[in-house]
């Protein structure tokens, strides 16, 4: 079917601004739904500075922006919040700077607990039993972590405020996981991103965090429902690196918050918990310096002062001296006159006892040891007499065993030691060099002699000439 011809279409339509088409439809919308009641999900809601109230109030098949305004808002008997079933009475009207329709509230009413609410009460109580989110299970914050790991969407406000907080308190080395954090495989990406920073080696390519921050900006109970999915909650609880949930805003509440470590309001205030602010430690550290020198000039100052006061107490070494040098005299002037006095003492003493011995009886005492003495030389001469007498027995029969196994007996009987030039003695004709100087010990001396051809004539002859008992020379 072809789109209808423009010069086809009436001349007499009338012809609306859009503003005036706004004001129409905002007219008919008001005077045909000037007093409704709705039952709905609030979600979504915000409480700007001006004390108005925005939400949205939706079912299972569609949504209606509310707004109660900051008069009705403070008379209204109880504290919306997301997820909670109401009944709002009020007339609907329009937003023309965006096209939308809307109810403006004028009394609200709490109808019961959502779906969504419940579907999570439910599922808190049940991690809750497991013990997931008990305090025991909680890991305290390293003070200074050198990596800190952030799964978050690589895009938006959140990572940048996240990077800005860092560079501004201590600048550290972040590594980021971009996962969804919203809609569908959303939680699945997050709980895989946990696991992966944990799958890290500690100093490997890239490093294994110290810290992990898991965050998200606000939203409305829909838009934050990964982070209260089951594998989402279970890799927080099961993380070995410290883990901090930084989810929505600080009235935003999801089960990872419960599973983490710590829970921030905010992702700024999770960088905030990560690091310290480099600044304050500076003017910590230069405090604690100037404390502790103002303490080491104190402590020196009052053990000076101490001592000062000790050595008031002390007298000085040389009149100490001087004293221990007086009493050194005294003692030794004492010594010196009880050593003359006991001298003295003896000397009379012995001349007492002179006095009180009689002459005779010192003359005969005299003869009786003069007598003593005399025996005692006898005796000791008579013993000396008989050592010498059997050290000169043992001498000559030393002498005789020296005289019978000495060669020069065996010379007195008719023999002779032949020896070479250098004195040694030749005992075979082999051993004696022809023409060479020998020399011949008999018993009353050595003659000189040649060792010639004619040996052989010689020692004939001297066979036939040496007498009986006597042996040969060649």
């Amino acid at each position: 079917m072809s789109d209808p011809d423009p010069q086809a279409l009436p001349l007499n339509a009338p012809e609306y601004t859009v503003a005036e088409l706004s004001r129409r439809l905002k007219r008919s919308i008001e005077d045909g739904f000037g007093h409704v009641r709705v039952r709905g999900e609030i979600s979504g809601l915000r409480r700007p500075a001006s004390g108005h109230v925005y939400f949205a109030l939706k079912d299972d098949q569609a949504v209606l922006d509310g707004v109660v305004w900051r008069g009705q808002a403070a008379r209204l008997g109880f504290q919306p919040e997301d997820g909670l079933e109401v009944v709002c009475t009020g007339r609907l009207t329009t937003y023309a700077p965006r096209s939308r329709y809307q109810i403006v509230i004028e009394q609200m009413a709490p109808a019961g607990v959502g779906a969504l609410m419940a579907l999570l009460e439910e599922r808190r109580v049940k991690l809750a039993r497991e013990g997931l989110f008990d305090a025991e299970r909680k890991q305290p914050l390293p003070y200074l972590p050198t990596v800190i790991g952030v799964v978050t969407s690589p895009t938006g406000a959140v990572i940048r405020d996240i990077l800005h907080r860092l560079a501004d308190r201590f600048p550290r080395r972040v590594l980021i996981w971009p996962v969804l954090v919203q809609g569908e495989g959303a939680a699945e990406q997050i709980a895989a991103a946990i696991a992966g920073f944990n799958a890290l080696s500690p100093g490997g390519t890239p490093p294994r965090p110290d810290l992990v921050i898991v965050a998200r900006g606000g939203g409305s109970i829909e838009d934050l429902w990964a982070f209260n999915e089951e594998v989402v909650v279970r890799a927080a609880a099961a993380s070995r690196i410290p883990l901090i949930s930084a989810v929505g805003h600080e009235t935003d509440t999801t089960l990872i918050d419960h599973a983490a470590d710590r829970r921030a309001p905010t992702p700024t205030a999770a960088a905030e918990m990560a690091v310290p602010v480099r600044a304050e430690l500076v003017a910590q550290i230069k405090e604690l310096d100037r404390r502790h020198y103002a303490a080491e000039t104190r402590l020196l100052a009052e053990r000076r002062e101490r001592v000062i006061g000790l050595a008031r107490a002390l007298s000085h070494p040389r009149r100490l001296l001087e004293t221990q040098a007086q009493r050194l005299d005294d003692v030794a002037e004492g010594l010196r006159r009880a050593l003359a006095l006991a001298v003295a003492n003896r000397r009379g003493a012995l001349g007492a006892a002179t006095a009180r011995l009689r002459p005779g009886l010192l003359s005969h005492r005299m003869t009786e040891a003069r007598e003593a003495c005399r025996r005692a030389g006898e005796e000791l001469g008579r013993n000396w007499q008989r050592a010498a007498e059997l050290r000169r027995d043992r001498l000559a029969t030393l002498h005789r065993l020296l005289a019978s196994l000495s060669y020069k007996g065996v010379l007195a009987r008719g023999f002779a030691v032949v020896r070479d030039g250098a004195g040694a003695a030749i005992t075979s004709v082999a051993a004696a060099t022809p023409g060479g100087p020998i020399e011949i010990e008999f018993q009353d001396g050595r003659a000189p002699a040649t060792f010639g051809a004619g040996a052989t004539a010689a020692r004939s002859g001297a066979k036939a000439k040496r007498r009986p008992g006597q042996g040969e020379l060649f």
